[in-house]
């Protein structure tokens, strides 16, 4: 499984220009925690950074910063961490790991991008595998024992089992007691 597999393909963007109250309005219109930002150039739309639901409460919220006043430019600074959209599920997760990040975003091999990827997108995909991994344990299992020859039932007639005096009491056997006694 590639990360391109799993990836949201529909990445919401918010323009560098607007205001991070109106990028905060994005996320709860699409509902979505992370926004791709974007700025115009002769070529086009530029990525230049991504904001996220997190960045808004802990950098402008928390420190009682006006949201209406502030671009988005501001406060997605930094650089883009990517992954292709080939990477595998442990290349994706060494990523975030690394950069100590949430989501990561998908490029194609010319660059382009593909989409975003998130950590709970990961914690899906894996969770997905490991069900996949019990399914097969488990059939491996009723195989193996559809397969098998019953064994013969035990004699029991003659085991001895030595009387307790209280039933609802545990009792400790020694083995070497039974030696001997018949």
């Amino acid at each position: 499984m590639n990360i391109g597999s799993i990836c949201t393909r529909d990445v919401i963007m918010v323009d560098a220009s607007e205001t991070l109250r109106q990028a905060a309005a994005r996320m709860r219109e699409y509902h979505v925690g992370a926004l791709l930002v974007v700025s115009q150039s002769d070529g086009g739309q530029q990525a230049i950074g991504v904001i996220t639901d997190r960045d808004l409460a802990i950098e402008v919220m928390a420190r009682g910063i006006d949201g209406g006043a502030v671009r988005v430019a501001d406060l997605a600074k930094g650089r883009l961490i990517t992954v292709p959209a080939s990477a595998s599920l442990d290349e994706a997760i060494a990523a975030i790991e690394k950069e100590g990040v949430r989501r990561l975003l998908v490029t194609t091999a010319d660059g382009r991008l593909a989409g975003i990827v998130s950590l709970d997108d990961l914690l899906d995909a894996v969770a997905a595998q490991m069900v996949n991994l019990a399914r097969a344990v488990r059939g491996g299992l009723a195989r193996e024992a559809a397969r098998r020859r019953p064994l013969p039932t035990p004699d029991f007639s003659t085991v001895r089992v030595p009387a307790v005096e209280d039933p609802g009491t545990p009792r400790r056997f020694d083995a070497e007691q039974f030696v001997g006694e018949t």
